[in-house]
């Protein structure tokens, strides 16, 4: 590195002992880049949304693999996301890191009054109804519809559609058991069938969500977060279809080579192990 700027940026070197002083590391690494980054300096609130995205979910994956070193480093990317943000918030003379945080700390207070006042609660479920019933009053007087509405649209397909419908079972809208959902994803599988018979594109993209959404009820019934489960799966069809290119190379060929029969009788013997 050239060593007038190096001299120039000496602070940033530095590694820092406290929070306080870490953190202002990392704003002032921010700062300089804002001002001297050609792509730094372009961003937006809009444009940094997938970044946020992304960051969130390194660190997710980071967790699911038990990788601590790889966490240390994501977790690092999701808080200079929200450092990018309350950047280009202050600039804008909107709101700063200082309201950010001070926000959340009054609002970990005021949904917390079992903690932080004299109300109790003996169990983790009384907690959670505490917790709701607070958030539901801070937002105004709203229709149940209004509250569906207002489960974000950014969160992953499957989650917000527990969401949505964890929401609505609050009022009683829900089967008596899984046995009606399961009946339900018999009755929207048979409707997909029809949709594809018929060779309407809108009416298959309908109904392949109805089916996508019943199963995510059946999902709720069961308390397995289709998510997770849809990730399993994900990972559990990557090593079965990496053991089966090894069984094919094994037989000196390729899986471009082999025929889809050929490859479901290899895929049948893996699944066995």
């Amino acid at each position: 590195m050239d060593e007038k700027l190096k001299e120039k940026y000496a602070d940033i070197y530095d590694e820092q002992s406290t929070v306080e002083e870490a953190l202002n590391r990392l704003i002032y690494v921010l700062s300089i880049l804002r001002k001297e980054c050609e792509w730094d300096k372009i961003q937006t609130h809009e444009s940094l949304k997938i970044c946020m995205i992304e960051e969130a979910y390194e660190a997710c994956d980071a967790i699911e693999n038990d990788n601590m070193n790889n966490l240390e480093e994501e977790l690092g990317d999701v808080l200079l996301q929200v450092l990018f943000h309350s950047a280009l918030a202050e600039e804008a003379s909107n709101f700063n890191l200082v309201s950010v945080i001070n926000r959340e700390c009054d609002k970990m207070i005021r949904r917390h009054p079992h903690v932080f006042s004299k109300e109790s609660v003996k169990t983790i479920d009384k907690s959670i109804e505490k917790w709701e019933n607070v958030k539901w009053k801070e937002q105004g007087d709203m229709s149940y519809a209004q509250r569906l509405e207002s489960i974000p649209m950014a969160l992953p397909a499957l989650i917000r559609s527990y969401k949505i419908q964890a929401k609505a079972a609050e009022v009683g809208f829900d089967w008596d058991d899984v046995s009606g959902a399961f009946q339900k994803i018999k009755e929207e599988t048979e409707e997909l069938a029809q949709a594809y018979d018929s060779g309407d594109r809108d009416k298959i993209f309908e109904e392949l969500g109805d089916l996508l959404f019943s199963v995510v009820n059946a999902s709720r019934f069961l308390k397995v977060n289709p998510e997770q489960a849809l990730n399993g799966t994900s990972m559990k069809f990557i090593k079965r279809f990496a053991c089966m290119e090894e069984e094919v190379k094994a037989q000196g060929k390729a899986l471009t080579q082999m025929t889809l029969q050929e490859m479901d009788e290899i895929w049948e013997i893996v699944k066995k192990r």
